[in-house]
């Protein structure tokens, strides 16, 4: 067994390994440590274990924090020591701030890699909880489709619930877990430890965004660009143009913005922000389904693309006639209605049309992805029309956010024990399938009959799983995938070309 000044010592030689300090800043670092760890003193061990990651070291650290009572043993209280000792190895903003423009000046590459290995080393990004999470890949009739299930968020165990009762209070400070105000916050009872926490000003259409990496990344460099103020999600002509100037400063990078309405939008509306990375999603290489010409926009390739969802893309090389049109759309498509496919733009003031918007460079060309969104609800819906609908929530039920919508399901945990239920009852072994399977469990062994072989039954299940995540995509768009969605499509175009009035 590793004593703790073994792991002290070790934690600081991966630190000087992956250059987040120097071996000038060793004896500081470890004074620190010792004082969050309420060690008056300290032992040279004679040797130490260098091959260890940071993750599991600093999981060694906390353990023994508990053990011996320098913090409690509840989640909140172990966020908060942990994200302290990586901010003793993490550099002051500025430093941080210098650094990436320096590497930005040979690449934007450079900047970004920079960044987001920063990011991983600190622990910030959380490694060693993301690899917990199921990833596989799906065929489908849409291209391959990216399926996780979640796993990487820990749940808060009932002590940690009680204490959140008890404590949590709302200071306002910071206003939401986006807000500027998070770099460097230590924590406190129900709201993230940020101490660790780094972010880089990424100037856009005069006003001042910033870049930082999501603790949880679902893809490859998934970063969020958050805005300086702590307002509402808005999708406007604005929004198109920070998108486009994003790319243009990292064409490496796609960024995006969730819908700025409910049930259509993603989780956090009180906070501007977009998603982005370094990572091609099947949406992206989606085949045309049909090319259209935009009246009045000349140097604009139009198409909609052959997607579960309702997507235009658009494609100049002009930034400012590009978002023009993309305005033009979103604009239109704002106050559009067709009833024949249950698409209302207003409940008396209420609306329900917005956009899902994408950006990216591609062949030195700006493109835009633009996706149909409405968020109606009836009484045979009422989670929305274009939402999964009641058949397909034993997989999913929560809002198709940006990352969905571009082809990557991220599902809840429970299907990690549900599915291996449902893989028994394929082998025609003891199994307890859920209430809400049972159907889909019946349907399988119908299709493919009992299995043999475990493999098999497995492979089937994620076939199937990623069969109902396309479904589930299906009921997203407002335009179906048939002869009645497209010739609708078609309506939306023809109004667009008659209010057209060019850039």
């Amino acid at each position: 067994m590793m004593t703790i000044y073994q792991k002290l010592s070790a934690l600081i030689e991966q630190a000087v390994i992956v250059q987040l300090i120097d071996v000038e800043d060793k004896i500081y670092v470890r004074n620190q440590l010792l004082g969050l760890l309420q060690l008056d003193s300290y032992t040279e061990p004679d040797t130490f274990e260098t091959n260890q990651s940071i993750p599991d070291l600093l999981e060694a650290l906390i353990t023994y924090a508990v053990q011996q009572g320098v913090i409690e043993n509840v989640f909140d209280d172990k966020e908060i020591l942990s994200a302290k000792i990586m901010n003793l190895f993490v550099a002051r903003p500025s430093v941080i701030h210098d650094t990436f423009y320096d590497k930005y000046e040979d690449s934007p590459e450079a900047a970004t890699d920079y960044f987001y290995q920063l990011s991983k080393n600190s622990n910030y990004i959380q490694m060693n909880r993301i690899q917990k999470n199921i990833q596989f890949q799906a065929d489908t009739l849409y291209g391959t489709l990216d399926i996780t299930i979640n796993l990487s968020k820990p749940e808060k165990d009932p002590k940690q619930l009680k204490r959140e009762r008890a404590l949590k209070v709302n200071t306002g400070y910071p206003k939401c877990v986006l807000c500027v105000e998070n770099e460097g916050y230590v924590g406190r009872t129900g709201h993230p430890a940020r101490s660790n926490h780094r972010i880089v000003r990424i100037p856009l259409t005069n006003e001042n965004w910033y870049l930082q990496y999501s603790p949880y990344v679902y893809y490859k460099e998934h970063c969020i660009l958050l805005a300086e103020e702590h307002r509402d999600m808005r999708i406007d002509q604005a929004t198109f143009e920070r998108l486009l100037t994003f790319v243009e400063k990292f064409p490496h990078y796609f960024i995006g913005s969730n819908a700025d309405l409910p049930i259509v939008g993603g989780s956090i509306l009180d906070h501007d922000h977009y998603q982005g990375g370094r990572y091609t999603f099947a949406m992206t290489g989606a085949e045309t389904a049909f090319t259209f010409t935009l009246n009045g926009f000349d140097n604009i390739s139009a198409s909609v693309l052959k997607w579960p969802l309702s997507v235009i893309r658009l494609q100049s090389t002009t930034k400012d006639t590009l978002l023009h049109a993309a305005a033009h759309v979103l604009n239109t498509w704002n106050e559009y209605s067709d009833e024949t496919v249950d698409i209302i733009a207003f409940t008396n003031e209420t609306p329900h049309n917005t956009i899902t918007p994408i950006a990216r460079m591609r062949g030195g060309n700006f493109e835009l992805d633009l996706v149909l969104r409405n968020n109606r609800t009836t009484e045979e819906h009422p989670l929305g029309i274009f939402h999964p609908h009641a058949d397909v929530h034993h997989i999913k039920k929560e809002n198709i956010g940006l990352i969905e919508v571009m082809g990557l399901a991220v599902l809840p945990a429970r299907l990690e024990s549900e599915l291996q239920e449902m893989k028994l009852f394929l082998l025609g072994e003891t199994c307890n399938v859920e209430p809400y399977h049972v159907d889909w469990a019946n349907q399988l062994k119908e299709k493919y009959g009992k299995q043999s072989n475990e493999d098999e039954a497995d492979s089937i299940i994620k076939k199937e799983l990623g069969h109902k995540f396309c479904k589930v995509l299906e009921h997203a768009g407002v335009f179906k995938q048939n002869d009645v969605g497209r010739t609708a499509f078609q309506r939306f175009i023809k109004v667009l070309n008659e209010t057209s009035n060019g850039s």
